[in-house]
């Protein structure tokens, strides 16, 4: 039956159209914008799960970047604790030389003053941003933050890295403190020697303990770096368009909309056909 007051014909095809168009439209956000969840509303499981993961991220990031700073610090340190190993295993030497009976001792003092104003030097040079973790105001155990994680029950949890910066200053100090003369008695000599030798140990240890740290640091930098790639990827996966799909949808999409155009306007004309019958 024909009426020119209800046309069902018309309004299917305006419905088919609007559906078109809301669809034509949400693939058109997805090609402009790259994303297929781009609110809640769009898949609310993955929303929240993309948040929290993109919100890790970009902790881990952050604390990938305050890390180098710290990496900065310990590698600095080390070096100055390096150069001390070097100066004090020269002073060791000279000391050793100093035993020979008939060194000119003066000479050798002379020498071992000089290495220990280099200490002095390595030491006061050894900072990074102002701080410098060979001196007697740096030294001590320290304690950085190395990265982010979430308990079972969500909560956030940080981890750290721990090492321990050893006072050269008074080390280069216990090498000042070394003199030598003429008057030195054969076991005065020794002792001395003994004494270098230890200070040498400790500065050796104290530069190894620097470069482990500055290890730990670089190998947890990597890792976060890494840790990021991998939360950005999974969250891309989980709300990235797939924009060769969305591209061929947009296509067919704007085929559809064509003809439910088409549609409607036929189903339009419909009326004018009962005029046909009066004439």
């Amino acid at each position: 039956m024909s009426s020119i007051l209800t046309n069902s014909a018309a309004m299917n095809a305006l419905s088919t159209l609007r559906t078109i168009s809301g669809s034509l439209d949400e693939t058109q956000g997805r090609i402009s914008t790259g994303l297929k969840v781009q609110s809640a509303k769009d898949n609310a499981s993955y929303y929240t799960i993309s948040t929290t993961m993109s919100s890790e991220s970009g902790m881990n990031k952050a604390i990938n970047e305050g890390l180098t700073l710290s990496k900065n610090s310990v590698s600095t340190a080390r070096l100055g604790a390096e150069t001390m190993v070097d100066l004090a295993q020269q002073f060791v030497d000279r000391l050793a030389f100093a035993q020979t009976e008939g060194v000119d001792q003066d000479d050798v003092q002379k020498e071992l003053d000089a290495l220990a104003a280099q200490m002095t030097t390595a030491i006061e040079q050894s900072s990074f941003n102002g701080e410098n973790l060979i001196s007697t105001a740096g030294a001590g155990a320290k304690t950085v933050v190395s990265g982010v994680s979430r308990d079972n029950a969500g909560a956030l949890q940080t981890s750290t890295i721990s090492f321990t910066a050893v006072d050269l200053e008074a080390q280069q100090a216990l090498f000042d403190a070394i003199a030598i003369d003429n008057t030195t008695t054969a076991a005065d000599l020794e002792t001395a020697l003994t004494n270098a030798e230890g200070y040498l140990a400790t500065v050796t240890n104290a530069a190894t303990d620097l470069g482990i740290g500055e290890k730990a640091i670089e190998t947890q930098q990597e890792f976060l770096s890494q840790l990021g790639d991998r939360l950005d990827s999974g969250v891309g996966s989980m709300i990235d368009a797939d924009m060769e799909s969305e591209a061929a949808r947009l296509q067919s999409l704007q085929v559809q909309q064509q003809l439910a155009t088409q549609s409607l306007s036929i189903a339009n004309q419909a009326p004018q056909n009962i005029l046909s019958l009066f004439r």
